[in-house]
């Protein structure tokens, strides 16, 4: 009898969570502003990811007989100064810039969770020492941070992840570790450590699991903003190092360029505004849909 009691109370909390999750789908679909940003988002990855299928050329394919072409059916943005299209540059580029930016939001993601509730949760002289590790590392600009660590550990695609995740570790422990403390306090957290459960079971199975909402959302919205810094990194050169392709690098290719042939400058200034906006318009509205104060 108790275990087909347990089987039922099992199935309705998937339920009610099936239908919440329903719920928030509905609220963000109903979001036309993020709908844009999904479809800008959506869109880069299919670009990216499927590079080959959309590029006109390999990417370091040179041709100095067609140096600074202005865009045409053959090269849809042009071609640089050694007769690369750009429109393949900014394809696989965006490859590259994505994939640093995901490993870095990860890297940061649980550095943050590992942080962020071991802080909140266990309080005291843990909590200051990590909350006193974070407020010196919030103390220096992210970008001034990230070139740094950048110049210390060199260039590289995976040196530059880490170099930008270090300055995001103390945002993503400070949101965990404040939805930790609201949550730790609980009924079902209380009732969870009574029957003996192990302070990482607690941790990892009740509470955790409510503390997805502003994960997502500050991951989202970090996604932009880790890009942005790839670019600047990439631009003066403590980033992605050419030949490898990356929108900062491509960037800083036609800087010398700017007055005479401006496709150079324009076309990855504007995939770069493109990729923030959509990151931005979809984490305010994963937010708006995550917000139980807003399911009326």
């Amino acid at each position: 009898m108790k275990r087909k009691m347990q089987n039922v109370s099992t199935l309705e909390d998937a339920a009610r969570k099936k239908g919440q999750w329903r719920d928030i789908l509905r609220r963000l679909l109903r979001n036309k502003l993020g709908m844009v940003g999904l479809s800008i988002v959506l869109a880069l990855v299919i670009l990216t990811v499927f590079a080959g299928f959309f590029s006109t050329s390999h990417y370091n394919a040179q041709d100095y007989t067609n140096r600074f072409v202005m865009p045409s059916r053959a090269h849809p943005l042009g071609t640089d100064n050694f007769g690369r299209d750009i429109w393949s540059r900014l394809l696989y580029g965006g490859r590259i810039s994505l994939l640093v930016a995901i490993l870095a939001s990860s890297i940061a993601l649980t550095c943050g969770t590992v942080l962020g509730s071991t802080a909140g949760y266990f309080g005291g002289k843990s909590e200051v020492i990590i909350t006193r590790i974070l407020d010196i590392i919030m103390a220096v600009p992210g970008l001034l941070l990230a070139i740094a660590i950048s110049t210390m550990l060199g260039s590289g695609p995976v040196n530059t992840a880490l170099a930008i995740s270090i300055s995001a570790i103390p945002g993503s422990s400070r949101i965990i570790r404040s939805s930790v403390m609201a949550i730790k306090s609980n009924e079902f957290v209380e009732a969870a450590r009574a029957t003996g459960s192990k302070h990482l079971r607690v941790i990892f199975k009740h509470i955790l699991p409510n503390v997805i909402a502003p994960m997502i959302v500050h991951t989202t919205l970090n996604l932009g903003g880790n890009i942005l810094q790839i670019a600047g990194l990439s631009f003066i050169g403590l980033g992605v190092q050419p030949p490898i392709p990356e929108w900062g690098s491509i960037l800083a290719a036609g800087r010398p360029f700017i007055r005479e042939f401006w496709p150079m400058i324009v076309f990855p200034g504007v995939f770069i505004v493109l990729t923030l906006f959509g990151f931005n318009l979809l984490g305010d509205a994963l937010r708006d849909a995550l917000d139980p104060k807003l399911k009326n």
